[in-house]
């Protein structure tokens, strides 16, 4: 019921799910924990399932939870087309400060971003709804992030400089040198 494809940045994967449509619309199954764990080798407990609403032009990021509250997160955009960003922060990996981005516009499309990721999105369509599960709680204390503008990583939101929406904490981020 699920295609999993591994991206660029390792232990990063694309996952397409199978979608049964017909005339009343379509129906899906989002996530199976075994098929998961078998097709990816990463056993994710899920605490918790997020959701946000998202005008055109939002971007949210680029957001980490550091150890001992590390996430690996499963995303997804449920309405609406965002890019979703991931960067690679683990020290020790082979794309350390590499990043990709995927335009997800179909709920039967996710991203799988492992533990030490950075990851962030920005709002394509009129709005969005996103929703993206995570295996640790949140806490404040280990928060940490890149600026989504910083001119090292030179990442492509697809969003002209005006029409881009960013919260004050996200302005706040640190640049990736100083990470």
């Amino acid at each position: 019921p699920m295609k999993i494809t591994n991206r660029e940045i390792p232990n990063v994967f694309e996952i397409d799910l199978q979608i049964f449509e017909d005339d009343r619309g379509y129906f899906q199954v989002p996530f199976i924990n075994e098929a998961f764990n078998y097709a990816t080798g990463y056993f994710p407990k899920y605490i918790q399932d997020n959701e946000s609403y998202s005008k055109y032009g939002t971007i949210r990021g680029i957001h980490l939870q550091e150890r001992p509250f590390a996430q690996s997160k499963l995303v997804r955009c449920v309405y609406g087309k965002v890019r979703d960003v991931i960067v690679d922060l683990r020290p020790t990996s082979e794309t350390y400060g590499k990043w990709i981005s995927v335009d997800l516009d179909k709920p039967n499309k996710m991203l799988f971003i492992p533990r030490g990721c950075g990851h962030g999105f920005s709002v394509l369509s009129e709005f969005a709804i996103f929703q993206y599960k995570v295996d640790a709680p949140y806490n404040k204390s280990s928060e940490g992030g890149i600026i989504y503008n910083d001119s090292t990583l030179n990442i492509d939101w697809g969003i002209p400089p005006n029409d881009i929406i960013v919260s004050d904490k996200d302005l706040s981020l640190p640049t990736f040198s100083k990470n």
